[in-house]
């Protein structure tokens, strides 16, 4: 059995490519949100990752590793809304507060730096490492 823990670390030094990363990241999510939402119902990772992906890639500049997460956190996003048949079908709007990242595709952790991509390429970010959150540093963790 495994057991899945998010572990929230801070950034200390956030600069403007990191957040520019983010707003193009939201802009991408909203852009992947229009189609679904068009669509009227949901539609799977793979279709809307082939309508997306060229935009994404050329017009808003993502990386690769974006391109691909941003249809499935869509897709997913819009399944669950689906499935939970209380709500009414809605389009989904993304703010840029967060990102899906891949491990060691577009980032990695260590005790005190991620180092992550950004539009600019890969930067490495200090973080606040917290008491709390150590114990995920001691190797006996896998990410």
């Amino acid at each position: 059995m495994f057991l899945t823990k998010t572990v929230i670390l801070k950034i200390a030094n956030p600069d403007d490519d990191l957040v520019e990363t983010m707003q193009k990241y939201s802009d991408g999510r909203n852009y992947a949100s229009e189609i679904v939402f068009g669509n009227g119902k949901p539609i799977s990772s793979i279709k809307l990752q082939q309508e997306v992906y060229a935009y994404l890639r050329e017009t808003l500049k993502l990386k690769s590793q974006m391109s691909c997460n941003i249809p499935r956190q869509v897709a997913g996003c819009y399944k669950t809304l689906y499935k939970l048949k209380t709500s009414k079908w809605q389009k989904v709007q993304f703010s840029p507060s967060s990102m899906t990242f891949s491990y060691k595709r577009d980032f990695t952790v260590s005790e005190d730096k991620v180092k992550i991509t950004t539009i600019n390429g890969r930067k490495s970010y200090s973080i606040l490492n917290y008491d709390h959150a150590k114990q995920y540093f001691d190797g006996s963790w896998k990410y």
